[in-house]
């Protein structure tokens, strides 16, 4: 029987204005799973509206209490673990493993941003006048709101909800339209505890249709978007109308520079971790993989042999696979369609590339040699277990082509020489640099990308401060006083 979600808006579950729903499929077997609303611009507006009805009491509340609620849907999540990954493991095809980590991330992730309660801080400044103090405070922006990706979509809303609601913020979420249906049990939970009404909301619809609302009404101090790079022009431009803050996460095609006094068998496991995690659909994942000229041969080797032993199928009917499927036929036409492109242009497959017959949008772990930076596979984001490989000389010319890219997110680096490490890290242009380990970024950190990679950051003590503005007060005093 098909399941069917509602929103939860103001506290209540309710269908969409117009009753209409959208279907959504599991990626391994094509079959329907669920239904969810569509909402239109006036449910988005209801829930705007409740969130900033609803921000005002809950900034007030001490934070302390705040950090309760969030550690109160932190153990929800755990009590509810395996459902959880069940339904994220059916919705997007990740494996059962990595549905397991994501859900349990999730609640630690939001006890850390709890923790912020008693710790984020403001100021007290040094005044030119005699008889003053200058106090700078943290307040709360607002409404928030957060416009969700497919790729991890349960860790996703609370990157957004936890640090939005620890600071004073109240939020409205926005799913994936592929994913809708962990967001859904995510919205139960949060019920459950009876967090207060309006401080969360959630609706679901499609970016082109309620994307503009949710990043230009005037309500909303500040919108959050993971996704692509053409997502965030449409939400730079509609926030542009009331001069809203964004928040913006988007695409990647991070470098993996192998040394020529790398520890390979460390290189391989790391790269093709960060290349298969998630079939490929990762934005900081492996995407061009530079090895230096004296062991491109031993690398490939090994590097080919352990793609070959990369195993792939439906995750809730095989456990220990490295990967499911893609998560829509049309990414599988677009993995394939990049891949030959990169044989035309001259790169030379190796292994893969193909599209697996049968149901699902299974795709082949696929390696190509013979790469160059002026081939589309190593320009444009590859959502897909896709591993080219090109080569360099020298260190300089490394660093050259890794930053020959118009995005910013992560990159890596695999040497035994700390030396030459940093000369790479000093001279990357990338948010995040991964040393002899896979990609893949600490709650405590930093997670942000530089030029078309996006703006600000999420995670660590700089991610909470993106939900918080300054307001600063000049406070002079008569000395004279008895």
């Amino acid at each position: 029987m098909t399941k069917k979600y509602l929103m939860y808006i103001d506290g209540e579950f309710v269908e969409g204005e117009n009753k209409e729903y959208d279907e959504v499929f599991n990626p391994s077997t094509d079959e329907l799973i669920s239904k969810v609303p569509v909402a239109t611009v006036n449910d988005v507006k209801k829930a705007i509206d409740a969130a900033d009805a609803a921000q005002e009491a809950w900034e007030a509340l001490p934070a302390v209490e705040r950090g309760a609620y969030l550690r109160k849907i932190s153990a929800k999540i755990r009590e509810n673990a395996e459902e959880l990954a069940r339904v994220i493991s059916e919705e997007i095809g990740k494996t059962q493993e990595l549905s397991t980590v994501e859900v349990n991330f999730t609640a630690d992730y939001i006890d850390y941003m709890s923790e912020w309660a008693r710790r984020y801080e403001g100021e007290i400044i040094q005044s030119d006048r005699p008889y003053e103090n200058i106090f700078l405070f943290k307040k709360a922006i607002g409404v928030t709101t957060g416009i969700l990706p497919w790729n991890f979509p349960f860790f996703l809303i609370a990157r957004k909800m936890a640090p939005a609601l620890i600071t004073g913020n109240t939020i409205v979420v926005k799913p994936s339209e592929e994913s809708p249906n962990n967001a859904a049990l995510f919205a139960k939970l949060v019920d459950e505890v009876g967090l207060p009404k309006g401080v969360f909301n959630l609706v679901n619809g499609r970016g082109e249709d309620i994307g503009d609302e949710l990043s230009s009404n005037s309500k909303v101090g500040l919108v959050s978007l993971t996704g692509s790079v053409a997502a965030g022009h449409k939400v730079m431009e509609a926030a542009s109308k009331n001069i809203t803050k964004v928040n913006l996460e988007l695409g990647g095609k991070a470098p993996a520079i192998v040394l020529n006094d790398a520890d390979l068998d460390l290189a391989v496991e790391s790269i093709v971790a960060s290349r298969v995690i998630n079939t490929g659909q990762v934005c900081n994942c492996a995407e061009r993989i530079y090895v230096q000229e004296e062991v491109k041969e031993e690398f490939t080797e090994k590097f080919v042999e352990a793609m070959k032993k990369v195993t792939y199928g439906n995750p809730l009917e095989k456990t220990g696979i490295d990967m499911g499927p893609l998560i829509t036929k049309k990414a599988q036409q677009e993995v394939k369609a990049k891949v030959d492109r990169a044989v035309e242009q001259g790169a030379e497959l190796v292994f893969g590339g193909n599209i697996v017959e049968g149901k699902g949008n299974f795709f082949e772990p696929t390696v190509l040699v013979n790469a160059t930076n002026e081939m589309e596979i190593m320009q444009q984001e590859v959502f897909g277990p896709v591993a080219p490989i090109a080569t360099f000389k020298t260190i300089d010319e490394a660093i050259k082509l890794a930053n020959d890219t118009e995005y910013g997110l992560t990159s890596s680096v695999y040497t035994q020489n700390i030396n030459k490490a940093m000369k790479i890290v000093a001279k990357l242009k990338f948010g995040e640099t991964y040393i002899n380990r896979e990609n893949f970024e600490a709650m405590q950190g930093f997670h942000a990308g530089t030029r078309k990679s996006g703006i600000g950051g999420a995670d660590g003590k700089h991610g909470l401060e993106e939900y918080l503005q300054t307001h600063v007060v000049y406070l002079e005093y008569d000395n004279d006083v008895q």
